[in-house]
């Protein structure tokens, strides 16, 4: 069994900066994909950034490509969503995802069946 726990949400004024962590436990963090989702009230869930299991390959929503930045540290089994310049429709729950079987960074937003964390709040005034 896999568990993710997230953190790192809070407020934040437009423009400013966060950085989310993830740390997953329960099986080989190095062998799979990772990726962050995001939720805002009265929408669907969407994909944010995907990150291979080498750190070798990225890919981004185009809502966030440049001003995102997703990252991981297999040593200490966490991946990171570095988010500057954050614009007040970034607000939404931040989801995120460990691949259940091999895939790309890119593949992670199209599949859906992911392990999922708990998620963490992220809030950007204007």
């Amino acid at each position: 069994q896999v568990q993710l726990v997230e953190s790192g949400g809070g407020l934040v004024q437009a423009g400013g900066s966060l950085r989310l962590s993830c740390a997953a436990s329960g099986r080989a963090f190095n062998m799979y994909a990772m990726g962050w989702f995001r939720q805002a009230p009265g929408k669907e869930r969407e994909f944010v950034a995907g990150i291979s299991w080498d750190d070798a390959a990225t890919y981004y929503a185009d809502s966030v490509k440049g001003r995102f930045t997703i990252s991981r540290d297999n040593a200490k089994n966490i991946v990171y969503l570095q988010m500057n310049s954050l614009k007040p429709e970034d607000t939404a729950v931040y989801y995120c995802a460990a691949a259940r079987v091999p895939t790309t960074a890119q593949a992670m937003g199209v599949m859906n069946n992911h392990y999922w964390g708990q998620g963490t709040q992220v809030t950007v005034s204007s």
